[in-house]
């Protein structure tokens, strides 16, 4: 409901204009997940698990619109995977990881969020497939699961460099500034700023070698 809310410290807070607006476009989603039970059942088990059932719904549903976009505009199907889709998959994380780092008192919660997040998707997103089609080609056709790579090998690579950049930074800040997260203005918005243009950096290359215009 949108509505005045009552903060830890007993303060009325009033909803402004772009609250309102988001409140509105989301009204979809919040029905949608207004199924997920209570916490107060099974000890909130239930609520993990269909809340984390709905998740993969609506990322499922995110990754297919996204690769129906990037067929529409003729973009090549590894770069649509490391634009639009990843997009639209690792949004929800960078939220999440909003939240952690604006309520709890450590950057653990924010960066261990990304971190474990990345991890799920590689291992067990990566694995669990694996494993079911590998048991499956075998079971049904008695041959080994295999496909060909295609431009992953230097978009792997690129990311793993890009990836030691971005920890070093925040091996730096807690050097320097005794913590990953926040600290003086100029550090703080320099700090986003290189991470950002990591991002960009890794989107522009990883293109342009899928796109043939540069040779690796």
């Amino acid at each position: 409901m949108l509505g005045p809310t009552i903060d830890e410290d007993n303060v009325i807070e009033m909803p402004d204009a772009s609250e309102a607006v988001m409140h509105f476009l989301s009204i979809g989603w919040k029905m949608f997940f207004a199924l997920i039970p209570p916490r107060r059942y099974g000890h909130g088990l239930w609520a993990f698990v269909i809340s984390l059932f709905f998740i993969g719904v609506v990322t499922a549903v995110v990754a297919e619109f996204a690769t129906m976009f990037g067929c529409e505009l003729g973009i090549k199907q590894p770069v649509t995977a490391i634009t639009f889709v990843a997009l639209g998959t690792s949004l929800p994380d960078t939220f999440a990881s909003r939240t952690a780092a604006i309520n709890s008192e450590h950057a653990d919660s924010a960066i261990g969020n990304i971190t474990g997040s990345n991890s799920v998707n590689v291992f067990l997103g990566l694995g669990l497939p694996w494993i079911i089609a590998s048991v499956y080609n075998r079971l049904k056709h008695d041959r080994d699961y295999f496909v060909k790579t295609g431009a992953l090998g230097f978009s792997v690579a690129l990311f793993l460099a890009t990836s030691v950049v971005c920890f070093s930074i925040l091996v730096l800040r807690r050097w320097k500034l005794k913590g990953e997260l926040g600290g003086p203005a100029l550090t703080k918005w320099l700090s986003a700023g290189i991470l950002v243009l990591l991002w960009v950096f890794y989107i522009l290359m990883s293109t342009l070698q899928t796109q043939g215009i540069i040779a690796v």
